[in-house]
């Protein structure tokens, strides 16, 4: 006998019952499967504390002492925002692309993913099926790169069937923990937007130079049209894909009503008008110091347990933005100038030159070979001289700096050498003398193109900047600014018993007696050399170190004309000293480091060293004021008459052999500064004094820096004579001596002093 159609039909729908029973059962046990990474054979999720305290890189940022963002340090360029700062516009075009059912949700939307197989046949609808919150698991813990290391994660069909389960799990976990505000908030801070942007904050900035409340309905509808692929849809490299999709979110904003017919038709006739503004390490303010701080950073941080790039430090340092502003303004504005005389005296010809002016030859296959371009090739062809040869003069698109902004041309790697080694190049640094702090920092250039940092990084030799060492061991040792030196040859055995005998600059001597501050004034070598040969190298080197220079230096006679190579950075520590009543301060270039939340993990203190006494540091600030306010003083005529600086000022200029080095060191109660200028390498210099001495090649930047400075209201810097101290042992007023009436050879007038006859003032 037959069964009933009623039993047939209990028995299938049973037997479905069943099958979906056991279906949901496999389903669970599955999910708990992944969940607890069973056998290992799905991968590890985070745990809960993970899921509760999310981390996403952010990017450390540096500031200066005034409040300005100076640049930042980064793997991902991401900085938060909170959700008061995003405007309503950019979280609606948000919703109405990605996740309509976003407030509906807890994470999963069923109903979406189970259209999604009916919206890809009819091509109804352009999303997918992931929900922000399922977006936002997967940026957060990336699951498809860290959490993709299951036995099974390998297995064709598998993987991507894993990688949705973690997702899912990790999203309904997120909507547990957080409101739908903290993953709106999380999410759009931690998106990648393409262009090295992460998080709306620094998207914003990157492709309209603006903050995210200050974004437009169309600029939001852009960025978030973004998101379905940075680089397919970018608007800087494509720009009509872009516009299609940044249409489409307003479709989609208009069909769910969070935008009214004639917001949405205004905003979908307007191009997209990028204010492009790209953010990377060669950009913003200070980047040869933000570079050669990032040293010490990286260091500290690896000690302290945190990743400068990802932490987001925020890092405040001593540098003053406007002053800042005012160096790389001086800095530019005097070395177009001298780039533009040096191009035309080198115009078809070598710069780097010999001795006797000659081209040195092989100079450039010498310098090719340092470079990482020939060092590739030679791993690349594994030495074959042709091949190198032939890929270094193959010419190929490039740009190239220039003073007159970046060009684009066509040159090989020999030729790109070539041009590059005729630039000059310079450095300048400023800081308080009483706190040591550093306030400008100018490492070379162009950092883009001349990364090397010629203020702590490289070393030259100081020439006659050097002087003031020997000058001040002759005052610790009782000689008085006044004590008078008859200008005339002065040899000097060294212990390997070759004879030095220096020159004056002009090559002759006047043999005049010149009282120690005339004579370091002219900056006159002769007398320079009497007084090492009186004190001892020995001893300079001694006053040297205990001033902060931290080179090495030879025990030399020559030491007293600056031969052994210091760094930019020690001079003007050094220099300050003298200020600072004889305490040696440190340079110091951070003030304090604090977490992302604002918590303090370390404050900075300089070092300090009572380096001399207060009348010794008094007498040398006096004794370098000579140099600007005797008439024929190496600076007198730069500073007083062509810059016009009527203050007080202690100056130094020097200039090394054959015009390598242009140095300039200057001081005033507020500001310790120094300046260095020369060719990349120690051959490539002017082929005269005329143009490549220290007070025509390094003293204009310092005075055009100066007057910025005094001309900048909002830095109140003061032009305020040096303290004095209440009282002096030694007199300084030269026309009465300690032991009696002057000589009757002797200068009577400082001021109005006549240059001696080897020493001609239009060269100073």
């Amino acid at each position: 006998m037959s069964s009933s159609p009623s039993n047939k039909y209990r028995k299938i729908i049973s037997g479905l019952w069943i099958l979906f029973a056991g279906g949901f059962v496999f389903f669970l046990l599955y999910i708990f499967a992944v969940s607890i990474n069973f056998l290992n054979l799905f991968g590890d999720l985070p745990d809960l504390k993970t899921l509760e305290n999310p981390k996403s890189e952010l990017a450390s940022e540096v500031y200066s002492e005034d409040g300005q963002l100076l640049g930042k340090y980064f793997r991902e360029n991401r900085s938060p925002v909170t959700y008061e700062q995003l405007p309503k516009h950019l979280v609606d075009a948000l919703i109405a692309t990605e996740d309509i059912r976003f407030e509906e949700h807890s994470g999963i939307d069923f109903k979406g993913t189970l259209a999604v197989p009916y919206y890809q046949l009819t091509g109804k609808q352009d999303r997918g099926s992931s929900t922000l919150t399922q977006q936002l698991a997967r940026n957060l813990f990336r699951t498809r790169e860290d959490l993709n290391d299951g036995l099974l994660s390998g297995v064709p069909g598998l993987r991507m069937l894993i990688i949705k389960t973690k997702e899912w799990i990790m999203s309904i976990k997120l909507e547990r923990s957080y409101t739908k505000r903290e993953i709106l908030l999380m999410y759009l801070n931690t998106v990648d937007f393409g262009s090295n942007a992460f998080g709306i904050k620094v998207a914003a900035r990157t492709f309209f130079n603006k903050s995210p409340e200050d974004l437009t309905v169309e600029e939001a509808a852009t960025l978030v049209g973004v998101l379905k692929g940075p680089s397919y849809y970018s608007p800087v490299s494509r720009p009509e894909r872009s516009l299609s999709r940044r249409n489409t979110v307003l479709d989609q904003m208009h069909k769910y009503n969070f935008i009214d017919e004639p917001t949405y038709t205004a905003a979908t006739a307007k191009p997209i008008a990028l204010n492009l503004n790209v953010e990377n390490q060669n950009k913003g303010l200070a980047p040869y110091f933000r570079t050669e701080m990032g040293k010490f950073l990286v260091k500290w941080a690896k000690e302290n347990g945190y990743d400068l790039y990802s932490d987001g430090l925020k890092i405040y340092t001593t540098i003053n933005a406007r002053m800042q502003q005012h160096a790389e303004a001086a800095v530019e504005q005097h070395m177009k100038v001298m780039q533009k005389e040096f191009f035309r005296q080198f115009k078809g010809k070598s710069p780097w030159i010999d001795e006797n002016g000659r081209e040195i030859k092989g100079f450039l296959q010498d310098q090719i070979k340092r470079t990482a371009r020939y060092k590739s090739l030679v791993e690349q062809y594994d030495g074959n001289e042709d091949s190198i040869k032939f890929y270094l003069n193959e010419k190929v698109p490039m740009k190239v700096f220039s003073w007159s902004g970046e060009r684009d041309t066509l040159m090989s790697p020999m030729d790109s050498l070539r041009y590059y080694k005729h630039y000059l190049q310079a450095g300048f640094m400023a800081m308080d003398p009483l706190t040591g702090h550093i306030k400008a920092w100018v490492g070379g250039t162009n950092y883009k193109y001349f990364k090397y940092d010629h203020v702590k990084q490289g070393a030259r030799q100081p020439g006659s900047t050097f002087k003031p060492f020997v000058y001040t061991t002759a005052i610790e040792k009782g000689y008085s600014p006044c004590y008078e030196v008859v200008d005339a040859p002065v040899t000097i055995i060294n212990e390997d018993g070759v004879p030095w005998t220096p020159k004056n600059s002009e090559g002759t001597y006047s043999g005049k007696k010149l009282t120690l501050r005339q004579a370091l004034a002219f900056s006159v070598n002769s007398i320079t050399a009497f007084l090492m040969k009186k004190l001892g190298p020995e001893e300079v080197v001694s006053t040297a170190k205990r001033l902060g220079i931290t080179t090495k230096l030879n025990p030399y006679a020559s030491l007293a004309l600056g031969s052994d190579d210091v760094t930019l950075y020690d001079m003007v520590g050094a220099y300050g000293t003298f200020v600072n009543k004889g305490v040696w301060t440190e340079p110091q270039y951070l003030l304090r480091i604090e977490d992302k939340n604002g918590n303090v993990l370390q404050e900075f203190a300089p070092k300090t060293v009572e380096a001399l006494n207060e009348e010794t540091a008094y007498l040398m600030v006096h004794m370098l004021q000579a140099g600007a306010d005797i008439r024929g003083g190496t600076s007198y005529y730069g500073l007083r008459h062509r810059y016009g600086l009527k203050n007080e000022i202690g100056a130094k200029t020097g200039t090394t052999s054959n015009q390598s080095d242009a140095w300039f060191m200057g001081i005033t109660p507020d500001l310790a500064a120094g300046v260095w200028v020369g060719g990349e390498d120690r051959s490539i210099h002017f082929r005269s004094a005329a143009y490549g001495q220290g007070n025509k090649l390094a003293l204009p930047i310092y005075a055009y820096f100066m007057q910025k400075v005094y001309a900048d209201k909002n830095l109140n810097v003061s032009k305020a004579p040096f303290p004095k101290p209440a009282s002096l042992s030694v007199e300084i007023n030269c026309n009465t001596y300690n032991n009696g009436p002057a000589p009757a050879d002797s200068v009577q007038q400082e001021q109005i002093l006549t240059l001696p006859e080897n020493v001609d003032e239009q060269k100073f």
